[in-house]
């Protein structure tokens, strides 16, 4: 899955799959994380928010299911 950088102290990237309703996240850390059945509304929110981080924390993390690549 292609990624956009993104400027954030915590994230490095983020990718989306319309077809598969997956969110794609790469960390400062080099983890990368996949978000399962996320509407493409969230990530078009996530990409305008002013905090890419804190979007992820509040309406992402603990609302998707989620594997860690």
């Amino acid at each position: 899955m292609d990624r956009i950088p993104v400027s954030s102290s915590n994230l490095v990237s983020i990718g989306y799959d319309p077809n598969q309703q997956t969110l794609e996240v790469e960390f400062q850390n080099g983890q990368i994380y996949q978000y399962f059945d996320v509407p493409e509304t969230a990530h078009q929110e996530l990409m305008a928010a002013a905090s890419h981080g804190q979007y992820l924390g509040a309406y992402i993390k603990g609302a998707y299911r989620y594997a860690r690549l």
